[in-house]
């Protein structure tokens, strides 16, 4: 809960305390927070793939504090969308699957034999939405102010994913279960 709460809030807080502050100071401090998180996923960790996000983060703040460049961290969330896109055309073209994970993680009942094969062939979808995502990321950073960067780096892809995952629920339940089972 708590990481989803300072990726939230991680772009609002640091256009609004780069106005107030010196830039490297808030990169700091931000940096500071990064390792902290990373000593903490180092202990907790179930595998090295938990230690992805929290290394990126600091070598992308790293590399901001030390070019005193926002750019650089305007471009943190869209390397996480980039990897995650990577992630998904990797399960795509590889059938992992890994719709149907979250699915089984998430989802209390048990899949009917229809429902499990829809859901296997999710991911491509989440391909797309991912690519749709990370294109709407790049836009933002190189094209828009630094308050819709931010707005869209906390809160705007999270719009675009429950919208994605409706629309994806709601074609599967009306539609998509008759259609990819036959």
């Amino acid at each position: 809960m708590v990481p989803n709460l300072l990726a939230i809030i991680f772009a609002p807080a640091f256009v609004l305390l780069i106005h107030y502050f010196e830039f490297r100071s808030v990169v700091f401090v931000y940096l500071l927070m990064a390792t902290i998180y990373f000593i903490f996923k180092y202990f907790k960790k179930k595998s090295y793939k938990d230690m992805v996000i929290p290394s990126i983060n600091i070598v992308a703040l790293s590399t901001a504090y030390y070019f005193s460049s926002l750019q650089t961290v305007k471009y943190i969330p869209v390397t996480l969308s980039t990897i995650f896109l990577l992630l998904f055309i990797d399960a795509h073209f590889n059938k992992r699957y890994m719709i149907l994970g979250f699915t089984k993680r998430f989802y209390p009942k048990k899949l009917t034999k229809e429902e499990e094969d829809f859901v296997k062939k999710g991911d491509g979808y989440w391909v797309v939405v991912m690519l749709i995502n990370t294109l709407i990321h790049l836009y933002v950073v190189n094209f828009c102010s630094d308050i819709l960067w931010a707005f869209y780096s906390s809160v705007g892809w999270y719009i675009l994913f429950f919208t994605a995952l409706a629309v994806q629920i709601i074609y599967g339940k009306v539609y998509g279960v008759k259609v990819h089972t036959r």
